[in-house]
């Protein structure tokens, strides 16, 4: 039986997808439970929702209940989005992270190097994009903030050793222990129908592809494993295909940046705002304040979908690096 999902639930769905806080979260997951047809055929989807909703519920209750103590594992969200890097000890996320960010991460030939995380500020073009180097860890060793950063990180990159012996079981291991604690990667199917995806986008980092022998090593970890998640060589030494990853970081962001213009000036491309994918100009007027989109009368737009300054309206909906020419 189709689920047959409403417009509203997948507005909800969308609004899921780009929350940056637990607060956000929560009020899709709401919205989504409130909208979703109810039926049989929906109940392990209402089920579902009902279960993350009480987690996201019960872990704001618990932030508030550590008003005496910190979790080391929190970093406060900055930028655009924010990935965290987790893998097995000497997996060399830390290298990763000082390539891309110059952040002060501690760099070690012996295990546990990394004792407490550390954020880094990297860029795809002009987009921020925050990278945290998290503590190292083993199958039968994640830590509860570790996890709690996880769900609220916009990705999870996973971090092993090309040259290790035991990649394929580090791997294997720690995507298991992962997923009792109910983080998990890829897309799910109920009924025929293809699941929305809960949680962070995944991808696999197999480092240090500028040693010999781990290229070989590469293709047989894609024979042995599903397609998911993504799997990607890299190198935290010479930095390559690192460029690769912070493009693909910009398109789990689902964002776009608009540059504003004020009229008989030029364009400022020095700090893009950064919205969700489908913002409209009527949002980005509330972006930047309340009153000016409350006395918005039109806009103009320069962008690949319109030609140099034409006049749109507050509900047009803006497009990657368009330039906005807002009239109130």
């Amino acid at each position: 039986m189709a689920l047959n999902l409403t417009p509203d639930y997948f507005e909800a769905d969308r609004k899921y997808r780009q929350a940056r806080t637990p607060a956000e979260k929560l009020a899709a997951l709401e919205e989504m439970l409130r909208t979703i047809p109810k039926h049989k055929a929906s109940e392990k989807k209402q089920s579902d929702l009902k279960r993350r909703i009480s987690e996201l519920r019960q872990g704001e209750l618990q932030k508030t209940k550590k008003s005496t103590g910190l979790d080391p594992y929190h970093i406060e969200r900055q930028g655009a989005g924010q990935a965290i890097l987790i893998g097995p000890p000497n997996s060399g996320k830390s290298s990763i992270v000082g390539i891309l960010t110059k952040a002060p991460v501690k760099i070690t030939d012996f295990p546990y190097g990394t004792a407490v995380p550390v954020p880094g500020m990297s860029h795809f073009e002009d987009v921020p994009i925050e990278l945290v180097d998290m503590p190292p860890v083993t199958p039968d060793h994640i830590p509860g903030g570790l996890v709690n950063a996880a769900r609220n990180a916009d990705a999870v990159l996973i971090v092993i050793d090309l040259t290790s012996e035991s990649v394929l079981e580090d791997l294997e291991g720690l995507l298991g222990a992962l997923a009792e604690k109910d983080i998990t990667f890829g897309s799910t199917e109920a009924d025929g129908e293809e699941e929305m995806r809960f949680g962070p986008e995944g991808i696999i980092l197999c480092n240090k592809s500028d040693l010999p022998g781990t290229s070989d090593t590469f293709e047989t970890l894609k024979e042995l494993r599903p397609a998911e998640p993504e799997m990607m060589m890299v190198s935290g030494r010479t930095g390559e295909n690192l460029d690769v990853l912070m493009r693909k970081l910009f398109g789990v962001l689902d964002v776009i940046r608009v540059y504003s213009k004020e009229p008989g000036r030029p364009v400022d491309r020095d700090k893009p705002f950064i919205l969700p994918a489908g913002s409209t100009v009527e949002e980005l007027a509330r972006h930047i304040h309340k009153d000016l989109a409350t006395n918005l009368k039109y806009a103009r737009v320069w962008g690949e979908k319109t030609f140099d300054g034409q006049q749109v309206h507050g509900k047009y909906g803006l497009h990657d690096r368009d330039v906005v020419e807002i009239h109130a």
